[in-house]
């Protein structure tokens, strides 16, 4: 009585194909790890050089925004300093309202100016800082459009 149709028979299993075939697995999966980290660590560099980028902006733009105050500072200071010695020389009541009212509007004026010079500045580094992070979400949209 011979049991060649036998399904638990291991003449039918042949250890060199299995070999075969779990090394091919395992190269692949390692193949697959190595992209996959390749990839990983790419965008973990351009996240880094985008941090560093922002952080950079948003250094320089604090900066030029702290001068801009400054400036503002002491603009406001002269022309104050500048009235108080024109209102030391004044003559009469007359001479005092329209010294007064000529200052009141030309500080009202210098506030205006100042105050779009900064929100200039302010909106122009909020682009800056802004711009690494869309370039790189942007990117990271192509890619993932291309994939």
């Amino acid at each position: 009585m011979a049991y060649t149709n036998d399904v638990f028979s291991f003449s039918a299993f042949d250890p060199s194909k299995f070999t075969e075939s779990f090394r091919d697995f395992a190269e692949k999966g390692a193949t697959q790890s190595r992209e996959a980290y390749a990839k990983m660590k790419t965008a973990t560099e351009e996240a880094t050089k985008t941090v560093e980028s922002t952080m950079q902006s948003a250094q320089a733009g604090s900066v030029e925004l702290g001068l801009k105050a400054i400036d503002a500072l002491r603009t406001n200071a002269d022309a104050s300093l500048s009235h108080m010695e024109a209102l030391l020389g004044v003559k009469s009541v007359s001479e005092l309202f329209e010294l007064q009212t000529s200052f009141f509007r030309k500080q009202a004026e210098l506030t205006v100016e100042q105050a779009k010079s900064m929100q200039d500045t302010a909106r122009k580094i909020v682009e800056d800082v802004a711009k690494p992070g869309k370039d790189a979400a942007e990117k990271a949209m192509s890619t993932f459009k291309a994939a």
